[in-house]
C-alpha cells in the first residue's frame, strides 16, 4: 500500500488513537485526528504524538466534507463501531479499519495473538516471557497496555509479535492473521456493546477467520461454549485441558502438565514449579505452552521460564500483609467470572471488594461463589445495588455499601480478623470511578501501604 498517498483519519485520541496516528506519519500519510469530546483542548491532543507536524486535530461534530476527503478510518477500540459518525463514515463507502489491523499490515515477522474473556494479560505475559528466553527480538502487545501500532514499523522477519487481542479490537480486524493463535475462554462480558453471548462469542472466535488449516488456535477444552464452536473452525485445534487426559494437546496428570502429539508426550512442567496460584493460573500455563511449542520454542526452555514467572500486577497480586491480614488485588478482575476465579484462589476467609460499572450482566454465578469463601462483601460503584440484590437472594446478607474506594477500604480493615484476607477483586470495568484498572488497582494498593505509616 502507498500509504504516502493516503489521507486518514484516526478516530479517538487515547492511546491506540496516538499509537495509530504516530505509526500512519512514520509511513508518510497525511493524518487527520477526530475525537468527539470536544472538551477536549487540541494542543493536549496534539502533545501526545511523536511527530506533529501538519497532524490536523477535529474535535466535536464531524462534518461531511472532512469524511469525504479521507482514504481510511482507523477506529479506537473504545469507540463502537455503530455510533452515529462510524455509521456515517460506514455508508460513505470509505473503509474502516481498526488499529490492530493496521499494526498487522504494517509488521513483519512472526504473530501469536490470544483472546479470551479471562485470562488474556497473565497468558500474553508469561509467552512473552518464553518467547523472549528463545528468540532475539519479541515485542508483547496489544490491549496488554502497549499499542501495537508502537512497534509494528520497527519489526523485521525476525520479530515475533505477541498480542493481547480485546473484543473491541476484534470487531475492526480484515487481514488480521496471527501465526498461533489461543482463545483461553468464553464467559458473560461487555454485553452492553456487544448485546448478545452469541454475538460476543462470535467476535471472540473471529480471531481465527483468516487462519488456515495449518495455523493452530490453542482452545481450552474445559468451556463448552469453545467445544461447542471448534467444528466451524478450519484450524488445526490444539486443546487444553486442566481437568481431564487428552489424547492430544495439553493436560494435567497429577501434578505434572504434559503436551501429547503424534510424536509422544512430555512432561513439559508442574504445578509445583511455577509462581501462580490457582487453577485459572494452570490453565493459562498450559495456553503459554501450547502457543510456545507451536512458535517452535523448546521444551525445557518453556520450564524454566514459568519456573521465572510472576504474576502480573492487578491479578490477584499480594500487596502487603497489615496485622496479620493479606490484602490481595485483583483489579483485572473486570468481570464476574474473573472474580470468581479469585476468590477460588483464596485460601483464607475473605473480606471481598466489588462494584463498579455495569456492562449488563449478571451477577448470579458471581453470588453462588461466596457462601463459605466470603466473610464480608463491600460494594461501591454503579452496580452496589444490583450485586446486592442478587447474593441475598442466594442467603449472603454480610454487605457493607461504600461510596469511595478509601472508605472501603477503612471498611475492609474494620472487618478483617486476623489470619483473613482482603481481597479487591470487583467483578466490574472501573469506569464511571476511575479511568482504568490500572489506576483502580494502583490506589488500592496505596491505601494499603498507607495503614503501616
Amino acid at each position: 500500500m502507498e500509504w504516502n498517498k493516503k489521507k486518514v483519519m484516526v478516530a479517538g485520541s487515547g492511546k491506540s488513537g496516538i499509537g495509530a496516528a504516530d505509526l500512519l506519519k512514520k509511513l508518510g500519510s497525511t493524518v487527520i485526528i477526530y475525537d468527539g469530546n470536544e472538551k477536549l483542548n487540541k494542543e493536549d491532543v496534539l502533545a501526545k504524538l511523536s511527530d506533529r507536524e501538519d497532524v490536523k486535530v477535529i474535535l466535536g461534530e464531524l462534518e461531511d466534507s472532512v469524511i469525504d476527503n479521507i482514504d481510511l478510518m482507523i477506529l479506537s477500540p473504545g469507540i463502537a463501531i455503530d455510533a452515529p459518525f462510524v455509521n456515517k463514515v460506514r455508508e460513505k463507502g470509505v473503509p474502516i479499519w481498526g488499529e490492530i489491523e493496521l499494526a498487522y499490515v504494517v509488521a513483519k515477522g512472526k504473530l501469536a495473538a490470544i483472546t479470551g474473556t479471562n485470562g488474556k494479560t497473565t497468558t500474553t505475559a508469561l509467552t512473552g516471557e518464553i518467547l523472549a528466553a528463545y528468540y532475539s527480538h519479541v515485542d508483547v502487545v496489544g490491549n496488554i497496555g502497549n499499542p501495537y501500532t508502537t512497534t509494528a514499523f520497527d519489526t523485521d522477519v525476525d520479530s515475533v509479535t505477541v498480542a493481547e487481542i480485546s473484543s473491541f479490537q476484534l470487531e475492526t480486524i480484515h487481514t488480521f492473521k496471527p501465526d498461533v493463535s489461543a482463545v483461553l475462554n468464553i464467559t458473560p462480558d461487555h454485553l452492553n456493546r456487544h448485546h448478545t453471548m452469541e454475538c460476543y462469542t462470535n467476535v471472540k472466535m473471529s480471531i481465527t477467520k483468516n487462519q488456515d488449516s495449518n495455523q493452530p488456535v490453542i482452545l481450552n477444552y474445559e468451556d463448552e461454549i469453545l467445544r461447542e464452536y471448534a467444528p466451524k473452525l478450519n484450524n488445526r485445534i490444539v486443546w487444553f485441558s486442566s481437568k481431564r487426559k487428552l489424547d492430544k494437546g495439553i493436560f494435567l496428570d497429577g501434578k505434572n502438565i504434559i503436551y501429547k502429539d503424534d510424536n509422544g508426550e512430555k512432561i513439559i512442567t508442574t504445578t509445583e514449579d511455577t509462581n501462580l496460584v490457582g487453577v485459572h493460573n494452570i490453565e493459562n500455563i498450559m495456553a503459554a505452552i501450547g502457543i510456545s511449542i507451536n512458535m517452535g520454542v523448546p521444551a525445557d526452555i518453556i520450564k524454566e521460564a514459568v519456573r521465572k514467572f510472576k504474576a502480573v500486577p492487578h491479578r490477584i497480586e499480594y500487596v502487603d500483609t497489615v496485622d496479620d491480614v493479606i490484602y490481595y488485588n485483583d483489579s483485572k478482575g473486570t468481570n464476574t467470572d474473573a472474580s470468581i476465579k479469585a476468590i477460588q484462589a483464596m485460601s483464607r476467609p475473605t473480606v471481598l471488594i466489588a462494584g463498579g460499572y455495569d456492562k449488563k450482566v449478571s451477577f448470579d454465578d458471581f453470588a453462588k461463589e461466596l457462601k463459605g469463601k466470603v466473610k464480608c462483601l463491600v460494594l461501591l460503584g454503579q452496580t452496589a445495588q444490583q450485586i446486592a440484590d442478587t447474593v441475598k437472594k442466594y442467603g449472603f446478607d454480610n454487605i457493607i455499601f461504600t461510596q469511595s474506594l478509601e472508605e472501603a477500604v477503612e471498611e475492609c480493615r474494620k472487618a478483617a480478623n486476623p489470619g483473613d484476607a482482603v481481597l479487591l477483586s470487583p467483578a466490574c470495568a472501573s469506569w464511571g470511578q476511575f479511568d482504568n484498572y490500572e489506576q483502580r488497582g494502583d490506589m488500592f494498593k496505596e491505601l494499603v501501604y498507607d495503614m503501616k505509616k
